[in-house]
């Protein structure tokens, strides 16, 4: 039998996280030997799988880019073409998109104490399985699954004459040219699809359960451009980038400290931009507070513009049941439309449904807790990469880059082969690794890991504090264990 391929490093995922894995492993651990297996055909994670129309960041692109290559585009908020080209020259820029595999995906990884090494078992173009060993795996496959998006069993559909779509899986062939649209839902998905589509269609409904906060921001920032006008490129990225940091977190804490405050906030936004064109009290104002579920931005206040010009309207109703011609509604109303759309969420998955096993034992990651939002327990030599829900998802990735690189110089100066996270305090109170009421995260909580109540397994949702801690902090934390 032909010995697997041996590789220091083994990143799976070869979209935003991959990449920006991949150049702090050849920045900052010039001698590791490393490959990228990406299960799709090409590179882009999200910003390639997403094609529904109008798809963009939901983050300011000065955080969501990475630290160490300034975001240029004049557009804060970007499109998901230009996300995608974006992810894309980075890895050409760096040699990372040689190391990208592609039709390789991971499905199953077993760890040997005795050899101090990850065994791979790697399906390729779909068919054959391969074999791959590691001395280090390090995840970056997302949070969600790539296979299918959510959908609620939702009664009658079968009735139904028009067209049903779920953006995660937009058709190429669809068109909604002067066609009556209902969009169900009133998440980030749904307040993009809204104008976009009400540009063409005859009228689009956004039909929600209940609303969402909603905060216009401009799709350029006045700040960024003034200063990229009198300074390097480099330069003026890391002022900005920090003002919007900080920023972002004062908002947050302000809305956790002041929740009723930060709601006034909000809906007097909606009400400014909206006037009496819409019942912002019904529409916008939703029972949970401000960042309890993540909050929807808005570019130039595109929808709220589409819906002062009655291209699009906000229906909040439950769903009774489909009919021939569209939807009836719990309050007796009804909708027509040509074409449903379901955006009603995601699925989370974690490490892109691949399994997990250390000496032979098979790992139920509902039984892990998670270490610095990283690492987990009891699981050596084994990182994953994962964003804020609070800020942007690549501020949390580049510093956990960063750490797994200063985790793997400092077990080579030491001479150590392993690292595994050892929960220290069994007393530790357990809590959901997510905080969110949201019902994507709500249905996932139970088959995912767990965080601590305490540091280093709380999760603070906090960048200076992981700053100091992951980029600054001592590798050696008493929870680790080096052998």
């Amino acid at each position: 039998m032909t010995p697997a391929e041996h590789l220091d490093v083994v990143i799976v995922g070869a979209g935003l996280s991959g990449i920006g894995a991949a150049y702090h492993v050849r920045t900052y651990c010039p001698s590791k030997t490393y490959a990228i297996l990406e299960a799709r055909a090409c590179s882009g994670g999200t910003w390639d799988l997403f094609r529904y129309p109008g798809v963009r960041s939901d983050s300011d692109m000065y955080t969501l880019g990475y630290s160490f290559r300034p975001w240029t585009d004049p557009h804060a908020i970007a499109d998901g073409a230009s996300i995608l080209a974006y992810i894309r020259d980075t890895a050409a820029a760096y040699g990372i998109d040689r190391k990208i595999r592609y039709r390789h995906r991971a499905i199953a990884v077993r760890w040997s104490s005795a050899e101090a090494r990850w065994t791979l078992d790697v399906r390729v173009d779909d068919a054959r399985i391969v074999q791959l060993t590691c001395s280090f795996l390090f995840t970056c496959t997302g949070y969600y699954d790539y296979a299918a998006g959510y959908t609620p069993e939702l009664p009658g559909r079968a009735r139904y004459r028009g067209r049903i779509v779920h953006p995660q899986q937009w058709p190429a062939d669809l068109d909604y040219t002067g066609k009556r649209v209902i969009v169900i839902g009133s998440g980030a998905t749904a307040v993009t699809l809204v104008p976009t589509l009400a540009a063409k269609a005859a009228h689009v409904t956004m039909l929600q359960r209940s609303p969402s906060y909603v905060i216009s921001l401009p799709s350029r920032d006045r700040v960024a451009d003034a200063l990229r006008a009198v300074l390097p490129a480099g330069a003026a990225h890391d002022l900005v980038r920090w003002k919007s940091v900080l920023l972002g977190m004062g908002f947050y804490e302000l809305s956790r400290r002041f929740p009723e405050r930060a709601r006034r906030l909000l809906v007097a936004g909606v009400e400014q931009a909206l006037g009496t064109s819409t019942d912002v009290r019904t529409h916008f104002s939703p029972r949970y507070n401000v960042w309890d579920q993540r909050v929807c931005f808005v570019p130039d206040a595109d929808l709220f513009r589409a819906i002062r010009d009655g291209r699009a309207s906000v229906v909040t109703d439950h769903i009774a049941t489909f009919t021939e011609t569209g939807l009836a509604l719990r309050s007796g109303a009804t909708l027509d439309a040509d074409i449903i759309i379901t955006a009603t969420g995601l699925v989370l998955q974690f490490l892109g449904g691949m399994t997990l096993a250390v000496d032979g034992e098979r790992v139920d990651p509902a039984k892990l807790l998670v270490f610095n939002g990283m690492m987990t327990s009891d699981v050596p030599n084994f990182a994953f990469a994962s964003g804020y829900t609070n800020a942007s998802w690549t501020l949390k990735v580049d510093l956990v880059s960063r750490y797994v690189c200063r985790l793997l110089a400092h077990m080579d100066e030491h001479g150590y082969r392993a690292v595994r996270p050892i929960r220290t305090n069994p007393a530790m109170q357990e809590l959901p690794v997510i905080d969110f009421s949201s019902g994507y995260v709500q249905r996932a909580l139970a088959d995912m890991p767990r965080q601590g109540s305490e540091r280093p397994w709380r999760l603070y949702q906090n960048y200076v504090l992981d700053l100091l801690t992951l980029r600054y902090g001592r590798v050696d934390d008493r929870a680790l264990r080096f052998t």
